[in-house]
């Protein structure tokens, strides 16, 4: 109390100076400073806070007083304390049901965005079934801890019975839960076993998509026209070559860099995903891809997506909505800021666009590399008379669909 009387007496002087400092400054300052209401400061809850517990010693002092002044009477208990105890847990098992309502109606929209891939269906499924049982044996045992607790109360006219033990419901509070967590846990051995082992289509192959990370960005690379995402090395790093491509591997000769991820609807994608520095975690939430990006070891992840960006506006009814990916995993002071957006688009748009972005490879990389040089896009010197080399125009340009450079 003493110490709590001290931490009230040290926060009115301090409110005080601190209120005649700011009206000295505002005297001497030819422009007011806008004080923030003290009602939005950390120190003002705080203090409600310390003064509602002093409040609660007082009143439960203040009850204790009384209780031994009827006790030195011989008078007999004003307060049954066992009734008050099961009203209290009446009342916070009211309070909790409503607290289950909220959060279900509230915040229930707040836990997943709408699904836009395959497999996305099956892990909403296998999700809301688990949240469903959980949630019924959840509300389920409050109920019955609860009122247990109102309904035996101790009245002083009963006596407790010992019931030490029960076969029969030990078998069923045994077998039950056992049966409904085999049935939860092949739902989803079967549904990441969809995820991650999958027979290719030879019609439909998936398309391979690079995702490189690193404090505090995403780096994508496409595989050009061959289709092949080409062999890097980290040993290979350079200023000139960030990612370590190793260019004697002629499948890295026509591979793209791109700001944003742009995938066709209803293809199966296919992401190989690394990391540069630090453990990052690739986080695509609409697509349900989440896996984590670790230095020294390729990870890769499988989806097909199902609804454009433009139909997912129309459906969430917001012009400016956009697929992201980000970061899932603690990187750094940026982890906030690293994201990447994501344009899901028709087959059709896809190769329009896929044609218009740049290769990794220019002139620079081709002197380290001891590739043959290519002339720059605005110099008027014709192309290279060898008709195996590959026209490529700098790291600015674009060159697409050409045959690889031979050796």
């Amino acid at each position: 109390m003493a110490a709590l009387a001290v931490l009230v007496t040290v926060f009115a002087n301090t409110s005080a100076f601190a209120q005649e400092a700011a009206a000295g400054a505002a005297a001497a300052a030819p422009k007011q400073i806008d004080m923030v209401p003290i009602y939005k400061s950390v120190a003002f809850y705080t203090m409600l806070f310390l003064l509602l517990c002093l409040f609660i010693a007082i009143v439960g002092k203040a009850i204790r007083v009384y209780e031994l002044t009827r006790e030195a009477q011989d008078k007999p208990d004003s307060i049954n304390w066992n009734t008050v105890n099961g009203v209290i847990f009446v009342l916070f098992l009211i309070a909790g049901l409503f607290g289950v309502y909220f959060e279900y109606t509230v915040h229930g929209h707040m836990l997943l965005p709408d699904a836009a891939s395959e497999h996305g269906k099956k892990i909403d499924s296998m999700f809301n079934i688990t949240l469903i049982l959980t949630t019924i044996v959840f509300i389920g045992t409050h109920i019955a801890l609860f009122l247990f607790s109102f309904f035996y109360r101790n009245t002083g006219k009963r006596k407790a019975y010992y019931y030490p033990h029960n076969n029969a419901l030990e078998r069923i509070w045994t077998i039950v839960p056992a049966l409904v967590l085999t049935v939860l846990v092949l739902m989803g051995f079967l549904t990441w076993r969809s995820i991650f082992y999958k027979i290719e289509d030879p019609n439909n192959k998936p398309l391979s998509i690079e995702i490189t990370s690193q404090q505090f960005q995403w780096t994508l690379r496409y595989p050009g026209a061959d289709g092949i995402v080409g062999l890097k090395n980290y040993k290979l790093i350079t200023g000139t070559n960030g990612l370590g491509m190793d260019f004697k591997d002629k499948n890295n000769l026509d591979d793209q860099n791109a700001d944003e991820m742009v995938i066709p609807v209803n293809k199966p994608v296919r992401l190989i995903i690394t990391s540069k520095d630090v453990v990052h975690s690739v986080y695509m939430p609409h697509f349900r891809v989440q896996l984590n990006s670790v230095p020294g070891m390729t990870s890769y992840f499988e989806f097909t997506p199902t609804i454009t960006s433009e139909e997912m506006k129309t459906k969430v009814n917001d012009p400016a909505f956009q697929y992201l990916l980000y970061c899932s995993k603690i990187c750094g002071s940026g982890h906030y800021n690293m994201k990447k957006v994501i344009r899901v688009v028709s087959q059709a748009e896809y190769e329009a666009w896929v044609l218009k972005q740049p290769k990794f490879i220019n002139n620079d990389l081709r002197k380290e590399f001891n590739l043959p040089l290519v002339p720059d896009a605005a110099a008027p010197a014709a192309a290279p008379a060898d008709s195996t080399a590959t026209p490529a125009k700098d790291s600015s340009a674009v060159a697409m669909n050409k045959p690889a450079l031979k050796k």
